[in-house]
Parts: structure tokens; sequence; C-alpha cells
């Protein structure tokens, strides 16, 4: 069943963005008169994320026309997570479609968070369901920001997504065994889809995710990141801050990008919120590396991340703490090896 829904994930996802690519002309193209954020000076459609919607409905449907007798429709968590999930792919297809007000998508993504809380999606640090409620509305929202930011380089941001989906599917799978539910199924079909996806986007890419995809996918790790990463405390009955350590490790690469470009443009006086190239894919590529190398790069940090994260949950689980409170190191070590690079841009044109 596992590799059946990975293939029909990744098949699918190739083949709509194959089609995508072959009748979309004009929509979704970024970059026609503005390469201010994304580093590739070339218009290519941004429509990526469309795949990971379609994959996404697919593994709903196949998993009740397999006749199984989980209806997963009477869970309030997959209500939410599809609701969720529904509206984040809405808006950020708007704002591909129409630059939308950053207000507007501010506030969907905290609605995003609000259904979260409503239908029992709550990271559970300090049992209080109020501070609980703030602290995971905030998480979505970093997260949906997070890696919107990161999708500024060809197969960055798939490549942090995919290894982040690896560590939630496994760390499940370390906890409750291996089950075949509508979670598992879920997972597994959107790492294949995010694998068709990166056939089409790592460098030299061909198209691009757009908001409809970092929007979406940046709603999907969040909800999973709160189910089988930041949860892993209470699901293991250990400490609740385990959980803190295990998203910062899994989700290393872009807590660490977003914490240097949040330094960075602080430091310069501007707001974290607007665009630019200060990434740390961007400070790779000043340092003398070429996109594909970066690409290298983060693909290591990735599969270090995951693997670190199980490790940690496998502690976690035999109730062997005392390593884990040193795992916070490895993202600090990251975040310096990134940011240490200094910011060097190009030097403009002179005007003789």
């Amino acid at each position: 069943m596992i590799l059946g829904f990975l293939i029909g994930g990744f098949f699918l996802s190739w083949l709509t963005n194959l089609l995508l690519l072959r009748f979309s002309q004009s929509l979704g193209i970024r970059n026609k008169n503005d390469v201010i954020i994304r580093w590739s000076n070339q218009s290519k459609p941004s429509l990526g994320g469309v795949s990971f919607f379609v994959v996404f409905m697919f593994s709903a449907i196949a998993f009740l026309v397999l006749g199984t007798n989980d209806n997963f429709f009477k869970s309030y968590e997959y209500i939410g997570l599809f609701t969720a999930a529904s509206l984040a792919f809405l808006m950020g297809l708007a704002d591909d479609a129409y630059n939308t007000k950053p207000w507007l998508k501010l506030g969907v993504q905290i609605a995003c968070g609000v259904i979260f809380c409503l239908t029992g999606s709550v990271i559970e640090l300090t049992h209080i369901y109020s501070i609980d409620s703030i602290i995971t509305i905030v998480w979505v929202v970093i997260i949906m920001n997070s890696l919107n930011m990161l999708d500024n380089m060809d197969g960055i941001t798939g490549t942090t997504v995919l290894f982040i989906l690896l560590s939630c599917l496994f760390g499940s799978w370390i906890i409750n065994g291996l089950v075949w539910d509508i979670w598992s199924i879920t997972l597994v079909s959107m790492i294949g889809a995010v694998l068709g996806f990166l056939y089409f986007n790592i460098h030299p890419s061909k198209l691009f995710m757009g908001d409809a995809g970092s929007q979406f996918i940046g709603l999907f790790v969040a909800f999973f990141g709160v189910k089988y990463l930041w949860n892993i405390g209470p699901i293991t009955q250990n400490h609740s801050w385990t959980g803190i350590v295990l998203a910062l490790t899994a989700f290393t690469p872009a807590a660490a990008d977003t914490l240097t470009v949040v330094v960075n443009r602080l430091k310069r006086g501007q707001s974290p919120m607007v665009g630019g190239k200060d990434h740390t894919t961007h400070h790779l590529v000043y340092a003398g590396m070429n996109d594909r190398q970066v690409w290298y790069i983060f693909t290591l940090i990735g599969a270090v991340s995951a693997v670190l994260s199980l490790v940690l949950i496998v502690l976690v689980d035999r109730n062997i703490i005392l390593p884990v409170a040193f795992l916070p190191l490895y993202f600090i070590t990251v975040f310096y090896l990134l940011y240490r690079n200094p910011i060097r841009y190009p030097e403009p044109p002179r005007k003789d």
C-alpha cells in the first residue's frame, strides 16, 4: 500500500506539473518584470503548488475508494487539516494571480491556525489551552511565511519539505508502529508529490512552487509538525520541552534561514517581511557557490536534520532524555555556518 501511494503521488504530481508546463503560457508566470525576490532571472510558471493540492485530494479519495472502515471525515483533526489546507491553497493561488495584500495573507494564516486550535491540533507545551493555542497560531504563521521566504532558489524549499515530511512519517512509525491510517497515507502521498515536483524544480528548474505551493505545503508541514514533532513529549509521556528541540532540529534549514533574514534586516533597519536577496542561499552564492552546489548544501543539512530528529524520537521514546538537551547545538552550528557568510551584493553596473 505504501509503495502504491508513493508511486501514485509521484506520478500524479509529475503528470500535473507536466500538463501545467504544456498548457500554461502566462498564468502563474513570475519574474517577467520583477526579479527582486526570486533568484532566477527567467520567467517561469509558478504553478507547481497545484500538484500538491491535487495529490492531497487524491490521497483522500483513494483512501475512501479502498473501502477501509476508517471514516476520517469524522475526525475533527482531519477536517481541520482539510479546511485549513484548502484555505491556504486558495489564498496562495489568489496571491500568485493578483498579488494580494500582506494583511490579507496574514489574516488567512491566522485563520488557519485558529482552525487547527478549534479542531484539536494544538501544541501541548504549557497544557494551558489559551496559551498553547496562541503558540500554535504563531507556529502556523511562522512556518507558512518561513517556507514562502525560503522559496527563492531552485529545489531548496521542496527538498527542505521532503526531509521534514520524512521525519514526520518515520517518527510516527517509531512511536505508533506501521499503522496504515489516513495520516500515514497522506504523508506518503505528499512525499511522492514533492518528489514529482522536484523533478521539474531542481536547477535548472522549469517551474516554481508559487505561493499556492509554499502556503499549502507550509500549512501541511506545520500541521504534521504539531502532530508528530511538537507533541512528542505528551505522546511518549515525557517532558513537553522535548518537542521544542525536535521541531527545531527537523526544521533547521528553514529556521536557520528565517533567523538569518530577520537578524540581518533588523540590523539594517528594514522590515523582515520585505523580500530581498539576503537569504542563506544567496549568502552561499555570494561566497562563490553555484545554484546546484547550494542545493547540495541544503540537501545535506536537510538529511542530517531528518536523521538527528529520528534519533531524538527514538531516545525520547525510550525515555533517554539527557542527550536530547544537547541537540540545539546542531541548530546553532548550522545557523552560525550559514549566517557568518557576509552579504556581498553584486555591484551595480556603472553609468559612463
